[in-house]
């Protein structure tokens, strides 16, 4: 039967919009391509409780971790205002008071839809060691304030926790292996390798009440308790590391004062670390609180006692010395001081906290040779008082104990740890390094990233952008096809 026009018409535009249709389907089909979505942005909160203060930082990395151990980077840095948290031993609920400020900040940084999910951490050092040594009954009132505060943020709050020497030694040599790019790198192939394991760095800290040195030795570590090991982006490591309690900056300087105080034959400290014409007053009670500070109040001293300096670099490191036990290693090489064992030090370090803010204030942070280093001290040590404070005014209650800080780092790097002049340029003094400051807590969340489970990128499919256009136009041929279809249905005459 022949087909009047108006089928004619009719079948052509339909046979056309169903050659356009299945064209339009098979593109969408074929050609295809998985492409990964950017992945979600993780967030991690860690208050560090040091001796003398407090310090935050919210740490992110993305969500699809490299080898189980996220790719993290510093988001925020907060320093707590007021003393560490140790200090408010009589008015505990104001230790948890006082992480407000910072804890408000810390939220502020991370989207609100991911704080449910963002792990927090409080690791306390050495003030509350010495506390929990002290009296343990306040170290836990403290924690209990702090964990009170912290519990009710909208965070996943995972405790307030003493840190054990140990760990935090360890943790600051993976925060500083970390950001030098020495753990893990990206490589032209697109790849995450680990660099040779002889480029990794020691981490050599000191806070308040503690120092810590870290490295991997060039043999075996004979001593278990000194060895800390982990597993990062897929590999394992093993270190030698140790904590000195009350070998801190500010312990040492209570221990030396004590010490002085004791061999004084009259009611009169002259202490040869403070600068030539330094007059000052020491209670006595403050001194002898510390369980850093072994002997007993002398009962034939006033309660204060006046203070003054000689300006005597050389009678201050006699001084300085005597805090130390080297008989107790004397004949062993791998023994440091006070008959702990410590394999020979090997490679580069990187020296932090005061190391660096001790160094820093005496302009000793560009890699001079020991000789400048020791002369560069020994010469601000003999610098009088008056000049001293005219140089650096507004920099007490510190600036007196410069001197006796640079003596004692010396000491303890030269004749504690084993340096020598050799080995001297292999330590930098630094305070940051890849825009990220150096200490345990990024070490602490680049480990606590391995029990957060990862989160695989989000797939979907793609077509090349050729595709893609022809696509689209298919698709609107196929529309304009079946519209004219219906406008012939609707509007041509019939037959």
């Amino acid at each position: 039967m022949k087909l009047t026009g108006k089928k004619q018409v009719l079948t052509a535009l339909l046979g056309a919009t169903a050659a356009l249709a299945v064209t339009a389907l098979v593109l969408t089909l074929v050609q295809a391509t998985s492409v990964l979505l950017p992945a979600d942005t993780k967030f991690g909160i860690v208050f560090d409780a040091g001796s003398s203060h407090t310090s935050l930082f919210v740490y992110r990395w993305p969500a699809d971790k490299e080898n189980d151990t996220g790719v993290v980077s510093q988001a925020l840095a907060c320093r707590v205002k007021g003393p560490g948290i140790s200090s408010y031993a009589s008015d505990p609920a104001q230790a948890g008071e006082s992480l407000r400020g910072c804890l408000e900040e810390a939220l502020a940084a991370v989207p609100e839809a991911q704080q449910q999910r963002t792990p927090m951490f409080l690791g306390a050092t050495a003030g509350m060691r010495l506390l929990s040594q002290k009296n343990s009954s306040q170290a836990g009132h403290i924690f209990a304030a702090v964990a009170q505060v912290l519990g009710r943020a909208p965070v996943a709050f995972w405790g307030a926790e003493l840190l054990a020497g140990r760990d935090e030694g360890a943790l600051g040599w993976i925060t500083v292996n970390y950001v030098l790019g020495l753990l893990v790198k990206y490589s032209f192939s697109g790849e995450w390798i680990r660099p040779p394991e002889g480029t990794l760095v020691g981490a050599l800290d000191m806070g308040g009440a503690s120092t810590q040195i870290t490295f991997v030795p060039g043999g075996p570590i004979r001593d278990e308790s000194t060895q800390a090991s982990f597993r990062l982006y897929g590999f394992e490591h093993r270190v030698y590391t140790h904590s000195y309690l009350c070998f801190g900056r500010d312990q040492m300087l209570s221990r030396l004062l004590a010490r002085l105080v004791q061999r004084s034959p009259a009611p009169r400290v002259r202490h040869p670390c403070y600068h030539g014409g330094y007059v000052g007053a020491l209670s006595l009670a403050a001194l002898y609180e510390s369980p850093c500070v072994q002997a007993a109040p002398r009962p034939d001293f006033p309660p204060s006692l006046p203070v003054e300096g000689t300006g005597n670099p050389g009678a201050c490191v006699s001084a300085i010395r005597e805090l130390f036990n080297f008989s107790s290693c004397r004949g062993r090489e791998d023994c440091a001081f006070n008959g702990v064992y410590q394999p020979p030090v090997r490679g580069r370090f990187y020296a932090f906290s005061n190391f660096y803010h001790t160094f820093h204030f005496l302009n000793l942070t560009a890699g001079q040779p020991l000789a400048t280093v020791n002369a560069t001290v020994w010469e601000f040590c003999q610098t009088p008082w008056k000049l001293v404070e005219a140089a650096w005014p507004g920099q007490q209650p510190w600036l007196r104990d410069h001197c006796a800080s640079g003596l004692y780092i010396l000491t303890l790097l030269l004749e504690g740890y084993g340096f020598s002049e050799e080995t001297w340029p292999s330590i930098e003094f630094r305070k940051q390094a890849g825009g990220a400051d150096i200490g345990w807590t990024l070490g602490y969340m680049l480990n606590l990233t391995n029990m957060i489970p990862a989160e695989a990128p989000a797939q979907w499919r793609a077509q090349s952008h050729a595709v893609w256009v022809a696509g689209v136009v298919l698709v609107a041929l196929t529309l304009v096809a079946i519209l004219a279809v219906a406008v012939a249905q609707l509007l041509w005459p019939r037959d």
